[in-house]
């Protein structure tokens, strides 16, 4: 018979008898390739969207001259402008802050733009005046024009911009073409009048002479007197790059933990096609006697496998896509991540990414059929026909299991490779597969131990000889549930730790009684602040014991990274408001201590104890002023860890950062109340006192409990789906056990016979069979543990670290951990028995007859 007779007629009876069996495995599958692409999908077609925007953004300019600290003086515009090598340059005063239109409000970007240059450098924010518009509109002060997306959300012909604690109206006389998020153009010298940027500039638009690069341009700039040390040259797309990196290792976890479920999957189509074989034994044995060859066996199951694969996988691109479009839609492409706020990416379907995740879906049902399509292949046939059973697994050669465990500890020790935790997540994998090849042996040392503690008891002794007499076939029936389990218990310790260890950060960055912050976005706290009068009137507020301020900013030290944090706040006791991993050292005379967060270590090599020169660079001109001055002299004295901030965050005094930029704008307010006080008083009274002073909502409050609790809740919902995972991951892996089972018990119905020929019942044979389920399961539950806590470090020391640049410290839930291993025994044990109840439900005692 041919390959596809075999199909059409054995495996569509197969089928055709046991749908739900295989519906389980392409089940699996389908789940596997659907989160996974979906994944990829939803942060493919948000990173589309963000580079679509910037390339508007940048238009047909080739080069973007920004400053270290956000914004310059124009002065710097004539340096650019007069190179040789610029063809156009167009000044910009890029802000963000918040648009009122009557209850409306949204974070609007507002550009202040030349517009008799932009039409050369970025045609998209040319804009369009409405017909009953003034002549001059385009260079009319208080006067925007808003893109299609800010239009929708701010209706109506005036609107209000908050600049500080006031709030501005503006006339809206047009529009643009750009799309992306809230966008708004006016006049550059209008947008310096109205915020009070009277010679300031944030960026300079460059198109370039034909032939010329930016190495070429940067040189003739920097060859100038004058030129400011703090200036950094991007291209346009790098803003897509950045964000890019950003979101990158958030992206490579929701993938890897998405595949999670094909690799379950994979033991799940190992289990249905292993127990299928078990079945169709005496079939397989009586083709191969009429001539069937063992490879055509072999073929015949591999092909069985790679069909359910391929079933498992289409449906799985299919449901993936859906997946995406319901998460763009919902979700706006965010994923929860917070790496593309305001965007409202559409589906970007890619049959590239498609093809690749599906062959991922064949590839783990090919790799789960291998062992059952081997086990058909070495099948005796006259012996099978006897009754027999399968042949043996054959000596497993656990040098094999050794080296994988011993490559996956050195794999564990390599650095990042660009940027990801390539390495660590190998070593996890061969972990993983060391430690299920190992198992024999593990039950090979466990079983003799657990015969002593016995004694004489015959049903235990039988079931306990027995299972350590199959011990491969009992690695076969566990490795799914310790696959499961050494996940579940590594994803525990992991999100254990990290819960643990965020909420102690809190503790730490949370000690006032109520926190006010000027704006959520960090784009827009140059924009938006609370100016001095308004803080001292909230200190006069009765139940307010003291108030203490923190400016929040953020300068460039690399063009092709995302911006740092500049945070400057009272550091007076730093060990007591700095959740640091060491304590500070003391700075030397005539420097200025700063404080960095373990990202800047990684990033830009901030080691404690050294001079930041980086840092020095960016700050060595006086913020909008271009005039040169000393260039100050930071000393790292301690590190500290930061959850919020994956790029990095400096911490300096407020006294010295004041002292150094002039700049005494305040983003963010800590009070602590007078004992006794109403905290849900007091934030009244502040409420009343914010809306009196701008006639709009122009800050968000929060008590530091409710801080606690949201951002507690926050990471319980961004951590569900492990759980969720866990849970479909040990319930596969029962599968496995109960299908291994049933196909031991199919094979060795002579001997249940033969057990109730010396006197044995159906009940006391059943005992049997779930006496070798707990010995298996708990050997599994063993494995499983020792294997999650080896896993778990590899995550907390190795992984976390290389994708998010902050650390944690490992915290171990023991109790919750027995009793996820405890549970799997039991669950092992019931499934063992209810499959075994199953399969020996005819008379056993007939079956010996077989023989006779």
């Amino acid at each position: 018979m041919t390959l596809t007779q075999l199909l059409r007629t054995c495996s569509w009876q197969e089928l055709r008898h046991h749908p739900w069996r295989h519906g389980a495995a392409v089940l699996a599958v389908m789940l596997g390739v659907a989160l996974a692409f979906s994944v990829h999908l939803i942060n493919g077609s948000a990173l589309n969207e963000f580079s679509q925007a910037a390339r508007t953004v940048g238009g047909q300019s080739d080069l973007e001259v920004r400053s270290a600290q956000g914004r310059f003086d124009e002065n710097i515009y004539a340096l650019v402008a007069k190179a040789p090598a610029v063809a156009v340059a167009s000044p910009v005063l890029e802000l963000s802050t918040h648009a009122v239109a009557g209850d409306q409000k949204i974070n609007l970007r507002l550009l202040g733009m030349d517009a008799l240059r932009l039409v050369h450098t970025t045609p998209s924010f040319m804009p369009r005046p409405d017909t009953d518009a003034g002549r001059f509109a385009l260079f009319a002060p208080a006067t925007v024009f808003l893109n299609a997306s800010a239009r929708r959300q701010l209706p109506g012909s005036t609107l209000r911009l908050q600049n500080g604690s006031q709030m501005l109206e503006v006339q809206v006389a047009g529009t643009l073409d750009a799309g992306g998020p809230p966008l708004a153009v006016m006049d550059l010298g209008a947008a310096q009048d109205l915020f009070g940027r009277g010679g300031e500039l944030t960026r300079i638009d460059v198109r370039l002479v034909p032939g010329r690069n930016r190495d070429s341009a940067l040189a003739q700039w920097q060859a100038q007197p004058g030129w400011p040390a703090q200036m950094l040259v991007a291209e346009p797309s790098d803003a897509a790059s950045r964000v890019s990196q950003l979101s990158r290792a958030y992206r490579v976890n929701l993938t890897v933990l998405a595949l999670v479920a094909l690799f379950t999957g994979a033991f799940l189509v190992f289990s249905v096609l292993w127990l299928s074989v078990a079945k169709r034994a005496g079939q397989l044995a009586l083709l191969g006697v009429l001539g069937l060859s063992s490879r055509q066996r072999l073929q015949w199951v591999l092909a069985e496998s790679l069909i359910l694969g391929v079933a498992g996988s289409v449906a799985g691109i299919a449901l993936g896509t859906a997946l995406a479009a319901l998460g763009l839609t919902w979700l706006g492409g965010d994923l929860g991540g917070g790496y593309f706020p305001g965007t409202e990416p559409t589906l970007q379907w890619s049959g590239a990414a498609a093809l690749t995740y599906g062959s991922l879906g064949v590839l783990a049902a090919a790799i789960g059929g291998w062992w059952p399509a081997r086990a058909a292949q070495r099948l005796p046939p006259a012996q099978t026909l006897k009754g027999l059973g399968l042949a043996s697994g054959g000596r497993r050669h656990f040098g094999w299991a050794l080296a994988m465990l011993a490559a996956s500890s050195a794999l564990a020790l390599l650095p990042p490779i660009a940027g990801m935790a390539l390495a660590a997540y190998l070593a996890v994998a061969l972990m993983l597969i060391g430690g299920i090849a190992a198992l024999p042996g593990l039950i090979e040392l466990l079983y003799p131990l657990s015969k002593q503690l016995l004694g004489r008891r015959l049903l235990p002794l039988l079931a306990l000889e027995r299972a350590g007499r199959v011990r491969e076939s009992a690695s076969v029936a566990v490795s799914g549930v310790v696959a499961a389990l050494s996940l579940a218990v590594a994803l525990t310790v992991m999100v254990s730790s990290f819960r643990l260890s965020v909420s102690q950060w809190l503790d730490t960055v949370l000690p006032a009684d109520i926190y006010l912050r000027s704006s959520s976005s960090a784009a827009a706290a140059e924009t938006i602040y609370f100016e001095p009068g308004l803080i001292e009137d909230l200190r006069q507020l009765p139940g307010v014991a003291r108030i203490d301020t923190l400016r929040v900013t953020q300068i460039g030290l690399d063009a092709k990274l995302p911006p740092v944090s500049l945070i400057a706040r009272d550091l007076s006791q730093p060990r007591l408001s700095l959740p640091l991993t060491a304590d500070p050292l003391p700075t030397p005379a005539g420097q200025i201590a700063v404080y960095v967060s373990q990202a800047m270590v990684e990033l830009y090599g901030a080691q404690v104890g050294t001079r930041f020169d980086r840092l020095s660079d960016a700050l060595s001109t006086t913020a909008g002023t271009g005039r040169q001055t000393q260039q100050p002299a930071f000393f790292v004295a301690g590190v500290w860890r930061d959850y919020a901030r994956q790029f990095g965050a400096v911490m300096i005094d407020q006294h010295d950062y004041q002292g150094l930029s002039g700049d005494r704008r305040i983003n963010d307010l800590a009070l602590w109340l007078k004992p006794g006080q109403d905290a849900a008083a007091v934030q009244q009274s502040i409420g009343q006192r914010l809306q009196s002073q701008s006639g709009a909502p122009m800050a968000e409050m929060a008590s530091s409990s409710q801080i606690r609790a949201i951002s507690m809740r926050i990471f319980d919902r961004s951590f569900a789906v492990t759980y969720w995972l866990q849970a479909v991951a040990i319930g596969i892996g029962l599968f496995g056990v109960a299908a291994s089972f049933s196909a031991q018990v199919l094979a060795r119905r002579k001997e249940f016979g033969l057990l109730a020929h010396l006197g044995l019942t159906r009940s006391q044979v059943l005992a049997v069979v779930a006496g070798e389920g707990l010995a298996w399961t708990a050997a599994g539950a063993v494995a499983g543990l020792l294997l999650g806590l080896g896993v778990s470090l590899v995550l907390v020391h190795v992984i976390n670290p290389q994708s998010f640049r902050w650390t944690m410290d490992l915290h171990i839930p023991w109790v919750r951990l027995l009793s996820l291993g405890l549970a799997v025994m039991f669950a092992g044990t019931l499934t063992a028995y209810l499959a075994g109840r199953a399969a020996a439900s005819g008379d056993a005692v007939l079956a010996v007859k077989e023989d006779w």
